[in-house]
């Protein structure tokens, strides 16, 4: 259908029970890889979106069953802007790239920051050489602090998109990063349980709370060396900047870390090591790893 504004696009989905309890915004945006979530939640504050016939509410949590209609004016690239910067590409196929993200990059585009991000960089890379008609925009599964490093598996289709996105709320991915932290760690493997939580007059806002989400970290050491420990890090949960909190919560901040602690260095230490998961078209469990980077290797 159109109007004096032109051509609208109407998506109609069915709620399946692995989306039952999710927030509208993210499911759109986990079927629509062509649009934000940020865009998809504008929109739906000015009403495109239906949840049984009745208009949708914004981070309205939708039910399994529940009929979902969402109409968009023409599907065109947002404010995520392609830009011409290289990329550290590990793997590639029709359905999923594995990047290394550098530090200090951000990985999409902010009310403030328009350009310069990983998401430019991979909207230019995906869509080099299509036609501008056929605009793909890059799936983000998930993320990582603009500090800290490592392996990201993006998606090229909303199908991948949405499996990864619910083996991720699943917990079937695997993730192992690496850390130089502050001190000698004495044991040599322990699990930091300990939740986490926002409070907005606080600095950090994100730290540990008793009012806090439940939020487990496993630790192991893998090489102590004069005031500073090299250890791995996997995140059973995955709350906002989980590790940095933990380690300083066990009083062993990351280095580069200062918000939590950590001396002053070039940059956080920390790095996405290892990403483990099951590729979305053949279901094979795949894995990828990542060395340190030398600024952090020469540390050690």
């Amino acid at each position: 259908m159109t109007n004096s504004k032109g051509l609208f696009m109407l998506f109609k989905y069915k709620v399946e029970p692995q989306d039952d309890s999710t927030k509208i915004e993210k499911f759109l945006a986990s079927k629509i890889s062509s649009l934000s979530q940020i865009h998809i939640a504008r929109l739906i504050k000015e009403g495109a979106c239906e949840i049984d016939g009745e208009t949708a509410l914004f981070k309205q949590r939708i039910k399994q069953g529940n009929e979902i209609c969402f109409q968009v004016e023409e599907i065109i690239p947002n404010s995520m802007t392609p830009e011409n910067i290289p990329l550290e590409i590990v793997y590639e196929d029709e359905t999923i790239l594995i990047v290394v993200k550098p530090s200090g990059m951000l990985v999409h585009p902010t009310v403030s920051v328009k350009t310069g991000t990983l998401l430019n960089a991979l909207a230019y890379y995906v869509n080099r050489i299509r036609d501008e008609t056929n605009f793909i925009r890059p799936g983000l599964v998930h993320r990582l602090d603009r500090n800290t490093s490592g392996l990201m598996v993006i998606t090229k289709t909303s199908e991948a998109l949405s499996f990864l996105m619910s083996h991720f709320r699943r917990k079937l991915v695997r993730k192992i990063y690496l850390a130089i932290v502050e001190g000698n760690v004495a044991q040599d493997e322990m699990t930091i349980v300990a939740p986490i939580g926002r409070d907005e007059t606080q600095k950090p806002k994100w730290n540990v709370r008793e009012n806090g989400k439940e939020s487990e970290t496993r630790l192991r050491v893998l090489e102590r060396k004069e005031n500073i420990t090299l250890v791995e890090l996997q995140p059973i949960t995955g709350r906002t900047n989980q590790l940095r909190i933990h380690c300083s919560h066990i009083c062993h901040p990351i280095v580069g870390d200062d918000l939590h602690g950590g001396k002053i260095h070039s940059r956080l230490c920390l790095h996405a090591a290892l990403l483990e998961f099951y590729h979305p078209v053949t279901n094979e469990r795949i894995s990828f790893s990542s060395l340190l980077p030398d600024e952090i290797a020469d540390l050690l």
